[in-house]
């Protein structure tokens, strides 16, 4: 008679175990999800020189991590990635875009800088960047041109 009940509780011990090993936690998200991207607010203020353009956008990301790894645009090869703190602006190698997170670039914080333009952007027009990313390959923008002293209302 043991026997017979020891072989029920082995086999639910088993299932138990193996349930557990399921590769997801408990919130149902794994680490491995795919990175979800969505650009808005791009803009470009109209360039003061004719050679140095800035430009912003907000990523947001409703998946697993990713990173910004470089831009480009038929506008010029010399497209940088920047940080500001403190008054202080550093090129950058990359810009993280964290899991279910957004990536910020604004005026006064992490930017792109233009360099070596072939001709001036003028208020009204529109500049096409691809933005490469690590896990999501590129995603193309239309950057409308704003004028130099354009401030969106959400601060992005």
């Amino acid at each position: 008679m043991t026997r017979r009940l020891c072989l029920p509780a082995v086999m639910m011990t088993a299932g138990l175990i193996l349930t557990g090993c399921g590769g997801s936690d408990a919130s149902g998200f794994s680490s491995s999800a795919r990175p979800e991207l969505k650009v808005t607010g791009a803009y470009m203020p109209q360039p003061v020189t004719g050679d140095m353009a800035a430009g912003y956008f907000t990523v947001t990301n409703s998946g697993g991590a990713d990173t910004l790894t470089s831009v480009t645009s038929d506008l010029t090869d010399d497209i940088t990635l920047h940080s500001s703190e403190g008054g202080t602006m550093r090129e950058e190698k990359s810009f993280a875009v964290p899991a279910d997170g957004s990536l910020v670039l604004d005026s006064g914080g992490n930017h792109l800088m233009f360099a070596n333009l072939g001709h001036r952007p003028r208020q009204g027009e529109k500049v096409s960047v691809q933005l490469h990313f690590a896990e999501s390959g590129t995603v193309t923008v239309d950057m409308p041109v704003k004028p130099a002293t354009y401030h969106p209302m959400t601060g992005h």
